[in-house]
């Protein structure tokens, strides 16, 4: 089914760190944000790597996010995807993250999972020429990693700050 992005790069002029995902998840479409679906872990690996409380609503993450100096996005714009599973993304559209670079400090990307890493160094890499860190997803489909090394993964972005 071919999904159309409709969430706002989050993002301020403070920004030093953006992480891609590919898509956000139906959940998250619904709810007007990213990584919103609950079995997801990313806010609850963030929160372990920045030694914090998880934000447990759009407004505290908004706020963990500004005050860590993360951007989030995706790579897709538009793409052919079922559900959520970003093996089965076809027919990309990428984003433009021309915005975003031009009107913040970003100094570091990071994609969550393969998916994203392949398409940003497709089709935005190429326009960017900022190299990428792929981290691992933290979808709920990708349980063979588990919290620790999720945590132990994503650790990179809080070092990249120092």
């Amino acid at each position: 089914m071919q999904v159309k992005h409709t969430l706002e790069p989050y993002y301020n002029k403070d920004s030093e760190i953006l992480i891609l995902g590919t898509m956000p998840s139906p959940k998250s479409r619904e709810l007007g944000f990213y990584y919103m679906h609950p079995q997801n872990r990313f806010w609850s690996c963030l929160a372990k790597v920045f030694k914090e409380e998880i934000p447990n609503n759009i407004e505290s993450k908004k706020e963990f996010l500004k005050k860590h100096k993360i951007a989030l996005w995706d790579t897709c714009a538009v793409c052919e995807i079922s559900g959520s599973r970003d093996s089965s993304i076809t027919k990309v559209i990428p984003n433009d993250l021309t915005e975003i670079l031009k009107n913040s400090h970003i100094k570091e990307i990071y994609t969550t999972g393969k998916k994203s890493y392949e398409l940003y160094n497709k089709y935005i890499y190429p326009k960017t020429k900022i190299k990428a860190t792929c981290l691992y997803s933290s979808s709920p489909l990708n349980c063979a990693i588990k919290m620790d090394k999720l945590v132990e993964n994503y650790q990179v972005i809080n070092k990249s700050q120092k």
